[in-house]
């Protein structure tokens, strides 16, 4: 069946990866939630907006489940960037989170740095590094720091051959380059609130390793080979998605992929999923309850606002939450999110 749908382009269409995902009679995620007696799954509340202002990047990476890159015209305008902070503005919702692509690249993202910053609110861009070095945009370090946003940049590994692998040649020279800029203007440094977080992904079909100690290794060999600092580190197992979807499946490894993150399920990792404390906005403007969910077209339990024009906080902060297939990624080991693992323990 897999080899049909390879056919197809999985790529192209999200109903068809949720197809693949659904697909092989392997047991269902929501099956394993309910057997631990912690379904079904329900927000919390919303923390944090995280905005996908669209697709284009000037990286295409290989296990990114954005499926973003040069070529992509999908980007957020800025009727839907106002309507956003108009919910930041009449919510009580501490963190704009912005994503993309490289979010950088969207011709409102400063102009939404800015208003939210006034706003009060705590500011995070998910930064791909060597858009700080790009022509255009040698003026972002100088830019975040003065509006004290908050980086998580992507650096799969501390060696240059593991990262340019995955993302590309040359692209661990240059996000090295971009670091120390930042290190230079505070980023990292102790004391300066100017906050640094590194975000590690596995290479190939496999988990992170355990967090706490692939931090101290980075700390260690990033400052022993480049005399870069940085606070912290994230881990984030690679999503079954687009074009690690892709990849898995013509290298025939699907299927072990998923077996393993379904053997790993921990439900200690529940409680703390992105999901119950996010809510996602696609570049269109369509609400859902993750970034992965949206990359799916995985939209909100019916009944709930669909589009942030019709965001409604009393309807939405205890929302049941749509999974599938995918959201075994989130709960494998010691889990994943856009704020690394959950718990300490594997299950």
């Amino acid at each position: 069946m897999l080899t049909l749908l390879r056919q197809h382009n999985p790529l192209a269409d999200p109903a068809q990866q949720r197809l693949i995902l659904e697909s092989g009679g392997l047991k269902s995620f929501g099956q394993s939630v309910t057997e631990s007696g912690l379904g079904p799954l329900q927000a919390t509340g919303i923390e944090v907006l995280q905005i996908d202002v669209g697709k284009l990047c000037n990286q295409t990476c290989k296990h990114c489940h954005v499926d973003a890159g040069p070529d992509r015209r999908e980007v957020m305008s800025r009727e839907i960037a106002e309507l956003c902070l108009k919910v930041l503005s009449e919510n009580d919702i501490a963190t704009l989170d912005i994503t993309g692509g490289a979010p950088e690249m969207n011709p409102h993202f400063r102009w939404l740095v800015e208003a939210a910053s006034k706003l009060g609110r705590r500011v995070i861009d998910r930064c791909n590094l060597t858009i700080l070095m790009a022509p255009g945009f040698d003026d972002l370090p100088e830019f975040l720091a003065e509006h004290r946003v908050d980086i998580v940049a992507s650096l799969p590994c501390y060696l240059a051959e593991n990262t340019d692998a995955q993302r590309g040649d040359g692209v661990f020279q240059k996000s090295i380059e971009a670091l120390r800029r930042l290190n230079t203007l505070g980023y990292g440094q102790p004391d300066s609130g100017l906050e640094l977080t590194l975000v590690f992904n596995p290479t190939g079909p496999t988990l992170p390793p355990q967090q706490a100690s692939l931090e101290d290794a980075y700390h260690r060999e990033l400052k022993a080979r480049h005399d870069v600092v940085f606070n912290r580190l994230f881990t984030i197992t690679n999503m079954p998605i687009a074009r690690f979807l892709d990849d898995l499946i013509s290298h025939g490894q699907y299927d072990e992929y998923m077996q393993t993150l379904i053997n790993a399920w921990n439900p200690q990792t529940v409680p703390g999923l992105m999901c119950r404390t996010t809510l996602s906005v696609s570049w269109e403007g369509h609400l859902f309850d993750c970034d992965f969910n949206q990359m799916l077209n995985l939209g909100l339990s019916p009944g709930q606002p669909q589009h942030i024009r019709d965001f409604n906080a009393l309807e939405l902060i205890q929302r049941h939450i749509s999974t599938g297939q995918h959201c075994y990624g989130c709960t494998a080991g010691t889990g994943s999110g856009c704020t690394g693992a959950i718990s300490d323990e594997s299950a």
